[in-house]
């Protein structure tokens, strides 16, 4: 099994709530089954603390969990087995967790110090996710790893835990450590066996089927084992005697009837092998078991035989037996008569052959051949003869055979009933051997020593005086730990309360400001209707600047202890740092604001739904006992975008898989080394890069202002990479793609981020001086928008509207500014994934999304108006996302890259006339007077 949380290679297995926090994991037993089949079974168990799930497998190695118990909203106690169903001990390391709704699991642990364990940290896990609940409204620090958005505070505060119910909770913890059953070690250690239950679930056997199959495709031969193995392990043994008298009757019978059947057309070769039944799996204790039953029935006739209905049954079996003789004579006599008809007509066919030869084919032939054919004649019977006897002789060494297979399966059996035997009498022996040494030593003592009695009753006294002090050691570890439990869900039960009292609150504040709203809209529509006052004196005149003044009021800055009583829909700024609403223009504030609202909106209708976030609990549950892997599953899920709390280590994880031959190539600390070769030399690009700091993201506080804590990082992350690639040194675009990286990456992943864009992704010349890439990239765009959108593609053509002065910008900086911060991260969660073929496809379903409206506008000045801004009215990320993904396939990289090998040749014969026009220019200017005082700005800045 991978160590989770291993550095290196940090997968979402290694998600833990603290760096030096272990990980919650071991082995219990899990009583489930009905009837007969309900039993202890082994699992693996391991606790979620994202979700306060304990999830459990059949094995560590197991990609799917069997089910989870939801620790959260449970409760513990001792498991009280029924009389006489369980052994000694199990009322010690058995416990049940109480789910709502009324239902009660049973885990055992192996031993009691393992089960005190578990339920003290069980409950622990659940006192701190119930109590982090009252912070859950926006993402804590503590859910993320790295990056800007990390160092984000919380909105609203943490309640102030009960200073004495921890006193409490302290005095009654038990202090107790694991054994080897408990934590990741355990997992290389094989599973606690119960002999009695049957390690397999009927209720999830289509997972269990799922992971059989998983483990079959990865190939090692291991784990190519049906789930529906038994614990009872299952061999492969010689048949018995009976067995084989069973398979030599059957075999009997099937040659009599093809004997019957064929008659004399029968083959040469009687017997057919590789047919002969015979059961080849037979349960090792059933053998054991009908060999018992067959000894004693033989070594106790007269038991059998007693009793009026057994003499019945005995002259039946007589009678019984006696048919039996009787058919078997008469198949003899039936194989002797068959034997007699083939010999009398094998002799007339070899006559009338004769009579054949000597009448139509002895004419006008010599003497010589003829007795020479009659020679060969006779060798041929005389063969046939030979052949016949083989035959007979090779039937009567099978049949010798067979007898001694029987043979050695009687003496197989008579050995194991002698064995059996053996080691009763040595058992014998053994016992007696005891009863005589007591007998000795209870003799010596009592000739030797008169106080001997007394001294073996205090003894006894002792041992039952030690097992009631470990008994009463156990019930107090017991009281302890209910007394405990009984605190912890009273405390939990008053801060239910008090945070339903706070959410009927803010429902009752949301309510009234919900009915004074309504309220003034119904006066503003009932004066539309039937306006009763003139225009200046209208009373919709004030409704309409009340609501706006309220709409775009600032919200105050309250106190924690009424946080929870402010219906607080739309903040200054989104959980990314953006600035929700601008300052400057009245009009873009409603805008703005409304657009915020309709997010808001858009994000509460699909958490009512199976949300993202559901689907990727599951998955990362899947991946807690194995490395996580490229997969279509995986690739589905981060198309539909990673959840906020889990995209710093995705998206490092997704850098890491590209850069990985760059990474490992490089020395230790590269990035380290790259920065402080640029603070030490001067950079040609570092100018440029200090004029682009504050322009990179303004509407972000975390580049805001030159104090900001992103600025640095951003300066950095830049003057490294000019480093690393002076070819490109520094362009205009890479700032803001390293910005949205550091938002959730640190420096170093930042740096490594921006390789992988500039080098991996994007082709050559995509970020120099000419941007040769980013043109040939907007001509493959415009093929593509004339396949997939013709209708739109010929609107733009029309009005010769040129629109890849606005598409020009989405490709370079990977829609930074040009879409809503939602969908721009879910856009970057795919490319970061996938590639650059996302940009393409993003880029042509912003336009499908849009087509209705653009074809409405009938003006190139409407069409360019609205092309600049339209994709900022773009608010449902899960629509964008299905036309992107579903709407516009196929969509084949191949494509793509052998329409940019077809436009690069074109561009690069563009570029070079343009540059052969500039020399004539120049030499034009040069040798002529009145043009020498002409000069570009690139010459002037040199």
């Amino acid at each position: 099994m991978p160590a989770a949380g291993s550095e290196g290679e940090e997968g979402l297995a290694g998600e833990q709530p603290g760096p030096g926090t272990p990980k919650l994991c071991g082995y219990l037993q899990k009583l489930s089954g009905k009837g007969p089949l309900r039993g202890f079974r082994s699992r693996w168990f391991v606790f979620d603390p994202r979700r306060c799930y304990l999830y459990y497998f059949k094995g560590p190695q197991e990609p799917l969990p069997l089910g989870h118990l939801d620790i959260a909203s449970a409760c513990f106690s001792y498991h009280q087995p029924e009389a006489g169903a369980a052994a000694a001990g199990d009322e010690l390391t058995a416990f049940e967790v109480h789910s709502p709704g009324g239902a009660v699991t049973v885990l055992k642990a192996a031993t009691r110090q393992d089960t005190t364990y578990w339920l003290q940290e069980l409950q622990q896990k659940r006192w701190e996710h119930c109590h982090s609940l009252d912070s859950r409204t926006s993402p804590t620090p503590g859910d993320f790893s790295k990056g800007l958005v990390a160092k984000d505070n919380p909105d609203l505060s943490i309640l102030s835990q009960n200073a004495s119910a921890e006193r409490a909770r302290n005095i009654l913890a038990v202090e107790t450590s694991p054994t080897d059953l408990v934590g990741e070690q355990a997992a290389s250690q094989p599973a606690p066996v119960q002999g009695s239950a049957i390690n397999f679930s009927l209720k999830q056997w289509s997972t269990e089927i799922k992971n059989s199959m998983s483990s079959l495709r990865k190939g090692s031969n291991d784990n190519r084992r049906s789930v529906f193995y038994t614990t009872e392990e299952w061999e492969l043994l010689d048949p018995t005697p009976k067995d084989l008298e069973d398979s030599m009757a059957l075999e009997e019978k099937r040659k009599n009837l093809a004997e019957g059947s064929k008659g004399l057309t029968s083959s040469a070769f009687p017997f057919d092998f590789g047919r002969i039944p015979h059961k080849a799996r037979r349960p090792l204790k059933d053998m054991i078991g009908s060999s018992k039953n067959r000894s004693s029935s033989d070594s106790s006739p007269t038991e059998w035989c007693s009793g009026n209905g057994n003499r019945l049954v005995s002259e039946l079996q007589l009678k019984y037996q006696s048919q039996q003789e009787e058919l078997e004579k008469l198949k003899k006599d039936l194989l002797s008569q068959k034997e007699l008809v083939r010999l009398l007509q094998q002799t007339v066919r070899s006559s009338q052959y004769d009579k054949y030869f000597a009448s139509h084919l002895c004419e006008g032939v010599p003497k010589d051949t003829l007795e020479l054919l009659h020679q060969k004649d006779d060798q041929i019977l005389g063969l046939n003869n030979q052949l016949e006897k083989l035959n007979l002789e090779k039937d009567s060494l099978q049949q010798e055979v067979k007898n001694l297979k029987c043979k050695v399966g009687e003496l197989n059996e008579r050995l194991g009933m002698l064995m059996e035997t053996i080691q009763a009498k040595d058992e014998v022996i053994m016992k007696l051997s005891r009863q005589l040494s007591e007998c000795e030593d209870s003799t010596s003592s009592q000739s030797g020593a008169i106080n001997s009695p007394t001294a073996t009753c205090t003894n006894k006294e002792l041992q039952e005086l030690d097992r009631l002090k470990d008994n009463l050691q156990g019930y107090k570890t017991q009281n302890k730990f209910l007394n405990k439990e009984i605190l912890e869900l009273s405390t939990l039960r008053r801060n239910a309360e008090a945070r339903e009292r706070e959410w009927q609150a803010k429902y009752t504040s949301l309510e009234a400001k919900l009915c004074q709203i309504e309220s003034k809209y119904l006066i503003l529509l009932q004066e539309m209707k039937t306006p009763v006052c003139s225009e200046d004196q209208s009373p919709a005149r004030e409704v309409i600047t009340q609501l706006l003044e309220d709409a775009l009021k600032a919200e105050p800055n309250e106190q924690p202890e009424q946080a929870f009583f402010k219906p607080h829909l739309v903040s200054e700024y989104d959980i990314y740092g953006f600035q929700t609403i601008p300052e400057d223009d009245d009009e873009e504030k409603l805008v703005a604001k409304s657009r915020a609202l309709d997010l808001r909106s858009l994000s509460l209708s699909e958490n009512r739904e199976i949300s993202t976030g559901v689907k990727w609990e599951n998955y990362l549950a899947s991946t807690m006992n194995r490395e996580m892997m490229r997969c279509v599953e995986l690739k589905n899920l981060i198309r539909c975008g990673i959840p906020h709390e889990h995209r710093s280590k995705m998206w490092k994880w997704c850098v890491n898989l590209h850069v990985k031959k760059f990474k490992d190539s490089a020395v230790p600390g590269y990035f380290q080394i790259l920065l402080q070769k640029a603070l030490e030399k001067p950079n040609p690009a570092s100018k440029q890069i200090e004029l682009d700091l504050l322009r990179t993201l303004p509407n972000n506080k975390h580049y805001s202002s030159p104090t900001s804590e992103g600025i640095q990082k951003l300066r950095n992350v830049l003057l490294a990479f000019s480093w690393r690639n002076p070819d490109i040194g520094y362009c205009q675009g890479l700032n803001r793609l390293v910005a949205i990286a550091l938002l959730y990456l640190e420096q170093e992943d930042a740096f490594w981020c921006l390789v992988t864009i500039v080098e991996v992704f994007m082709p050559r010349d995509y970020y120099t001086k000419t941007l040769l890439g980013s043109q040939v990239d907007q001509r493959v765009f415009k093929d593509l928008l004339s396949e997939k959108l013709p209708r739109l593609h010929a609107h733009f053509e029309q009005y010769k509207v040129d629109y890849t002065l606005i598409t020009f910008n989405w490709f370079l900086v990977v829609f930074v500014d040009s879409v809503v911060s939602d969908i721009l991260f879910k856009i970057w969660d795919s490319f970061l994934y996938e590639g650059p073929k996302v940009i393409f496809r993003f880029a042509l379903a912003l336009f499908k999304y849009k087509e209705e409206e653009i074809l409405k506008l009938q003006d190139s000045m409407s069409i360019f108006k609205y092309l600049r801004y339209f994709t900022r009215t773009i608010l449902d990320a899960r629509k964008l996302t299905a036309i992107a993904f579903g709407d516009l396939n196929p969509f084949p990289l191949r494509q793509i890259r052998n329409r940019r090998a077809y436009h690069l040749d074109k561009v690069r014969l563009e570029l070079t006339e343009l540059e052969a026009i500039r020399e004539d220019f120049l030499r034009e200017r040069d040798t002529c007077v009145e043009k020498r005082d002409l000069i570009s700005d690139d010459e002037e800045d040199s």
